[in-house]
This record gives C-alpha cells, sequence and structure tokens, in this order.
C-alpha cells in the first residue's frame, strides 16, 4: 500500500468509542452482520467496567492512513488464565481490518509484542477476551447473521492471520438443530437417545429442575459451582469470578426464557449439571441496528418492538452449561439437552443452536447429532510461538 501505515493505543474514552465505532466501516456493505449497542462495548472495553480487567491487562491497537482508521487490535494477558493452567500465553481480540494485509499484519505484530513485553511465549486468538466471552474466527458457515454472543467476520480474514504465521489451535463447531421436526411430547426424536435417556434417569438417583429465575441471585451462584467444576479442564476455559458472574448474570437476565433453563441435582440438591439457553437477541437486534449517531433509547426503543411485539425470535441458543466430571460421561448431558430441547419447543422456536462445542468434545458432538443436528458454522481459534521479551 503507498500510504504511511502509522499505528496508536486507544488509551482514552473518546479514543477506545472510536477504536469501537471502526467496525462500522468495516462491515457497512455486510447484510449478516450484528451490530452491537454502543454502551455495552463501551463499558466491555472499559478497564475500570467489565471485571474482566480486574485480572488482566489490555491494551488496544489502531492501524491509521492517512489519519483515518484501517484496523483495530487488542492485545491480551490473561493473568487468571495463565494461573489455571500455569501457562505463558498471551492473547489477541477486538480484531477487525479493512482488506490491508499491511495493516493487518501490523496490528497482529503489536499484539504480539506487547504480550512478549510480559515474557509470555505464544499468542492465541482471537478472544474477546475469553472463552467465557466472544471468542473464535468464523472460518466456515457465512450462511446468515450470528446467534447471539457469537462471532462473525469477513471472508478474508482468516488468510490474513494465516500470512502472519499463524496456526489452527482449535475449532470450535456450531451445531443446528430443525426444532420443526419434533413435537412438545417428543414425537420423532431419535429412539436411541430416548432409550438412552429412559436408561439414565433409571440408573442415576438425580432430578432435572426447571431453574428458579425468582431466586434468580441463588440460581446464579449454583450456575457458578457447576460451570466452573464442569469447565476446569476443558481446553481453552478461564473460571469465572464472582464479579464476572454478577456481570454476567446482570446482562443476561433480561434475555433469559423462563422454563428454558434446567438443573441436575442430586437427591441432597447438589447441583452436578445445568443448561443456560439464550434467545437469539441477535434476530431483533439486527433490525434495530444500533449506529453511532443514533440516540441508543431510539435503537432500545426498535429493539423492544421487534422483540416483544412482533417477536422475531425463531432461535434459541444452548449457550452456557455443563455436568460435573465425576457425572461426565454417564448421559446427564443428554437429559439436560433433551429437556432444554423440549421446552423451546413449547416455547415456540423453530431453531436450536448448540454452540460453541470444541471439536474435540466428542460425548457432546453425539448428542447433537442425536437430535439430527448438523454443524453449520466452524470457528477457528489460532496460535502463534512468541519469542519473550521482557520488560
Amino acid at each position: 500500500m503507498s500510504d504511511h501505515l502509522v499505528l496508536t493505543t486507544a488509551e482514552t474514552a473518546a479514543e477506545r468509542r472510536e477504536f469501537i465505532e471502526f467496525q462500522w466501516q468495516v462491515y457497512q456493505d455486510d447484510p449478516f452482520w450484528v451490530p452491537p449497542l454502543l454502551s455495552e462495548r463501551v463499558h466491555f472495553l472499559d478497564p475500570h467496567g467489565h471485571p474482566f480487567h480486574q485480572h488482566a491487562k489490555v491494551r488496544y491497537f489502531v492501524a491509521r492512513r492517512n489519519g483515518r482508521p484501517v484496523g483495530t487490535i487488542a492485545g491480551i494477558v490473561n493473568y487468571a488464565h495463565n494461573q489455571h493452567w500455569n501457562d505463558k500465553v498471551g492473547f489477541f481480540g477486538l480484531f477487525e481490518v479493512l482488506d490491508d494485509p499491511e495493516a493487518a499484519q501490523a496490528l497482529l505484530e503489536a499484539a504480539e509484542q506487547f504480550v512478549a513485553g510480559e515474557g509470555l511465549t505464544a499468542i492465541r486468538g482471537p478472544f474477546s477476551f475469553s472463552t467465557n466471552e466472544e471468542c473464535g474466527l468464523l472460518v466456515d458457515g457465512w450462511n446468515g447473521p450470528p446467534v447471539a454472543l457469537m462471532t462473525y467476520n469477513p471472508r478474508y480474514y482468516p488468510a490474513l492471520i494465516e500470512a502472519a504465521g499463524y496456526t489452527k489451535a482449535m475449532d470450535l463447531v456450531a451445531y443446528l438443530v430443525n426444532l420443526s421436526q419434533y413435537r412438545p411430547d417428543g414425537t420423532g426424536l431419535n429412539p436411541k437417545l430416548l432409550r438412552t435417556t429412559q436408561k439414565v434417569k433409571e440408573r442415576l438417583d438425580i432430578t432435572i429442575r426447571p431453574g428458579d429465575l425468582k431466586n434468580f441471585d441463588a440460581e446464579a451462584v449454583r450456575f457458578r459451582q457447576v460451570y466452573n467444576a464442569a469447565w476446569a479442564r476443558n481446553w481453552g476455559f478461564v473460571p469465572l469470578t464472582e464479579t464476572e458472574l454478577a456481570e454476567q448474570m446482570r446482562s443476561l437476565k433480561p434475555l433469559l426464557d423462563p422454563g428454558t433453563v434446567f438443573f441436575a441435582e442430586e437427591r441432597n440438591g447438589r447441583p452436578v449439571g445445568v443448561t443456560l439457553p439464550i434467545p437469539d437477541l441477535n434476530q431483533p437486534l439486527r433490525r434495530a441496528y444500533p449506529r453511532p449517531g443514533v440516540p441508543e433509547w431510539f435503537t432500545m426503543a426498535k429493539l423492544l418492538y421487534w422483540w416483544k411485539i412482533r417477536k422475531t425470535v425463531t432461535t434459541i441458543r444452548g449457550f452456557a452449561g455443563g455436568v460435573i466430571e465425576e457425572y461426565r460421561g454417564r448421559g446427564v448431558e443428554g437429559l439436560l439437552v433433551l429437556e432444554t430441547m423440549l421446552a423451546a419447543i413449547r416455547h415456540g422456536y423453530r431453531w436450536l443452536e448448540l454452540s460453541w462445542i470444541l471439536e474435540t468434545n466428542l460425548p457432546m458432538r453425539q448428542t447433537a447429532e442425536y437430535l439430527y443436528g448438523q454443524v453449520y458454522r466452524t470457528y477457528r481459534i489460532y496460535e502463534k510461538a512468541l519469542t519473550p521479551r521482557e520488560q
């Protein structure tokens, strides 16, 4: 490229706002992109706002040509991840760039130098900011708008990242289940799944119960207990802190559909599994289309119209959950997913997305396939070795 490329950091609130708003330039002609709420992104990137920053160091970089932004990236040092895994890995995220190989290379190098300066020996991404938030680069499945809290990117991103020396670390897959083929009583379900879940009920002394959203705070604590225990050894996992749980539950509470959340419990009430699906807010959000310069109250009014009045949400996503290790592989996962699916059918959803699932998580993938789910999108985590550079 002939124009001189300059990299700057985004440190002030105004600079971070420019960093956020650059996305609208990348996706201005993309019919599938779902823009975020600006206030949510401002809070997310604020080092004094989102609780992720309490155990991490994040630096934001902007690439410019002739003073105008052409790309952004965040370099991320997640101390909680490295403590949990006894690791020395840094991360990159919030990567957005025009189809500009020079800018992409410079942005990735800036993130690499930042994390190498912390003495780290590898960099992974994209993560915004960890597995507890959005992660992965869409590498297959540009077949529609993303479902809530899943990533989306232009088709040219994988080539830009791979040209910078990154290779695959792990793929995450999303399954889509067509719920219209089933009835609320389970008619149409895979007979093998029904036989398996019935045997599990007979063999294990556990109960599947709906979440009690009237006692939301207590249920949130139970969710965190199961979630952190169930995912502790899953690739890339970072435990949720109490403040992160509170933040996540605060943002999710208005979205949850009562009657679709389920806990698996022992007779004494000890939770051993949970499933936490979320309706696809991206469907009405895409119609409301937040954008810079438009008052957010107006956007929120449109969002509520398409969500509550026009009822445009037809998809529910199997967002979070898990089963603690001692019960894993014993069929509890299937029981929870089955209950969630039947509840989703009763609530009028036509599609269930099970995402994301590690490509190596064969039991969960088998459960999705028992439901006649099909892999329809693949997301990739990339990695690159670094030479540590102590500051």
